[in-house]
């Protein structure tokens, strides 16, 4: 049996420590340069191409990013738990220290030699001390430390063999951090730690080059991070960003949906009868109802990768850390929020590295209100039934003002419960910016499809299950309208006299029951919605592709009375409804579990849809 030897990663934010791990297990995990990214440790076997050894199994643990062994915020104390932890049994720490920035870095050295724990190092960003011909003496290095240290590049994986090579060592396998002095950290010694880091640098030369690497940064950070041009340049970006991800999808959206109707329809001909107008008109239309929006979402998060790992949305943390401070929230809300843009589900549990109570708070009650992929799908059919579906210049200027409009409305909340709670405590923002990097295509790509691929993985099974639900609930009963046409089949169906029940409740929205059954089935998740109405309105066709048929049947919806049902009032106050409404059943459990209160969450969903449903109804006739 060989020996199991679990090493620590621990370092700054932005360090490359995530990096480093992704590279030596083979994981996913992304990396992120702004604080509070990660809130819990990931665990994983070296990958086996690296193990050289049969005596020695290599697990690593991603920690936190920490900038003090004297734990200040959530993520902070996760890593020290780690640390502590002996059932973890971590046996040796690997401490990642940018190279580019190790004169702010060096303190941990310095704390993890008073602890007397075993640690050895991992210097990262070597390819741009590389391509600045920055001298780099390893051996230097280790002689003033004391400490094996190890050179990595993140971009190609160069060095990864060295550094596993150095944890080789059967003996490693009986030492433990939890038995180190961990009561030196009690109390920072601010002096001390100045006095030794200085003395170190005094020794390490080249590092003192680090203003040469950092010049470009600090050049770009003066426009950035100008207290006018940034936020310009910030809402400017976004703009772009919003408006480029429906001009770059529309071929990609057009080709999914024609092959949708394709498929459909070869379906029905080599299925004849019932079943294969459940598989066609039931299932495929569903899926194909949602599938159709993953270029969008695709490209979203491929170009909000882009701005991440360039390094520059941390600088959007630290800008708008001061504006935010008038709602009672701080730069360091902004990770979760941002994370709220693809799902409200991972921000609510990455509001845990919120150290302030009353911010934690705050921020958990505005996530559900930001704009988040599964709301794409309802608002991108929504705004091709009032604007057109071609005019993708138009539905980006608009789909980024939704944007703007649920920050608006964020802050709004924000400002009203701030003023509502009390609290002394003051919202505090300590980060180290990354050096501004040019990403790798391969990596953005990876990661767009990840993401869009986990959009699917978690929509598809309910997709699945409800599609099942609608079809059966508007095919059946059939026996008092056999061989009628399929709307009068619909009319008469399960899902019609449920709808009718409830029409009264929606009527006031200008909504029929057929609009209000795609809301109740919405609670599962936001983006069945458009699959329900795809289902009820019989969306598929020979001519049509899916989509497009889908808006010519909202175009000639109406009531009995010959009034149509989608109007720009009755429209509009869908969009106000999903801005405001919460409606995933997903994030009510998360919230009442991060809060530790059902009481919370049951008030949250009560009043988010109260507020929603007056909103929309005064939308309708105020437009109507």
């Amino acid at each position: 049996m060989p020996e199991i030897l679990n090493v620590a990663l621990v370092g700054y934010p932005n360090s490359g420590k995530t990096t480093l791990y992704n590279w030596l297990t083979g994981s996913k995990y992304k990396t992120v340069n702004y604080p509070g990214s990660t809130v819990e440790y990931s665990k994983g076997r070296v990958i086996p191409n690296l193990a050289k050894t049969d005596q020695v199994e290599i697990n690593f643990i991603d920690t936190p990013g920490v900038y003090s062994l004297h734990p200040q915020s959530a993520d902070e104390q996760v890593t020290i738990n780690v640390l502590k932890n002996a059932k973890l049994k971590v046996n040796v720490v690997l401490l990642v220290l940018d190279i580019t920035q190790i004169s702010r870095q060096l303190h941990l050295v310095k704390q993890l030699k008073d602890s007397g724990m075993p640690f050895k190092i991992v210097l990262t960003m070597t390819d741009i001390m590389i391509k600045n011909k920055q001298p780099m003496d390893l051996q230097k290095l280790q002689d003033v430390l004391k400490v094996d240290a190890v050179g990595f590049e993140g971009i190609f994986g160069k060095g990864l063999p060295e550094i596993v090579q150095i944890f080789n060592d059967e003996k490693l396998a009986h030492t433990f951090v939890s038995g180190a002095d961990f009561a030196v950290w009690n109390e920072p010694k601010h002096i001390e730690n100045n006095v030794w880091v200085q003395d170190t640098l005094n020794q390490l030369k080249y590092v003192r080059a680090d203003e040469k690497i950092l010049g470009p940064t600090i050049a770009v950070d003066r426009l950035l991070l100008h207290p006018f041009f940034g936020f310009v340049f910030f809402f400017l970006s976004m703009t772009i960003l919003f408006s480029s991800v429906y001009l770059l999808a529309a071929p990609f959206m057009d080709w999914t949906e024609a092959g949708f109707a394709i498929t459909g329809t070869f379906i029905k001909t080599q299925i004849p009868g019932l079943v294969g107008d459940f598989f066609a008109d039931g299932i495929m239309a569903a899926v194909g109802g949602v599938a159709v929006f993953l270029p969008q979402i695709f490209i979203l998060f491929s170009l909000m990768y882009l701005l991440e790992s360039s390094g520059y949305l941390a600088r959007v943390a630290a800008l708008i850390d001061k504006p935010m401070s008038v709602i009672g929230l701080g730069g360091r809300s902004f990770v979760p929020m941002l994370s709220g843009f693809g799902c409200a589900i991972p921000a609510i549990i990455a509001t845990r590295n919120i150290s302030s109570r009353k911010e934690k708070f705050l921020a958990q009650s505005l996530i559900p209100l930001l704009l988040c992929s599964a709301r794409i799908p309802v608002y991108s059919l929504m705004l091709a039934f009032l604007i057109g579906k071609d005019n993708y210049l138009l539905t980006g200027f608009y789909m980024s003002v939704l944007y703007f409009l649920s920050i608006l409305v964020s802050a709004i909340v924000s400002g009203i419960l701030s003023k509502l709670i009390y609290s002394d405590e003051k919202p505090k923002l300590m980060m180290d910016f990354p050096l501004y990097r040019r990403p790798k295509l391969k990596i953005i790509l990876t990661y767009g499809f990840d993401r869009s691929k986990s959009f699917l993985k978690e929509a598809g099974p309910i997709i699945f299950v409800l599609s099942v639900v609608i079809w059966f609930a508007t095919n059946f009963p059939r026996h008092t309208v056999d061989g009628a046409e399929i709307t009068k089949i619909a009319e008469h169906s399960y899902a019609a006299q449920l709808g009718q029940a409830i029409e009264p409740v929606f009527k006031p929205m200008g909504l029929d029951w057929r609009a209000g059954f795609g809301i109740i089935s919405a609670f599962a998740a936001r983006e069945v919605f458009v699959s329900s109405l795809a289902v009820i309105f019989n969306a598929t066709g020979d001519e049509d592709v899916q989509q497009q048929g889908l808006l010519q049947k909202m175009k000639t919806a109406t009531f009995p009375d010959g009034k149509p049902v989608f109007t720009l009032g009755s429209s509009l106050g869908l969009i106000v409804f999903f801005m405001i409404a919460l409606q995933c059943l997903a994030t009510f459990a998360i919230i009442r579990k991060e809060t530790g209160s059902l009481m919370a969450a049951v008030a949250q969903l009560s009043i988010s849809n109260v507020v929603a449903y007056a909103l929309a109804v005064g939308v309708n006739h105020l437009f109507s």
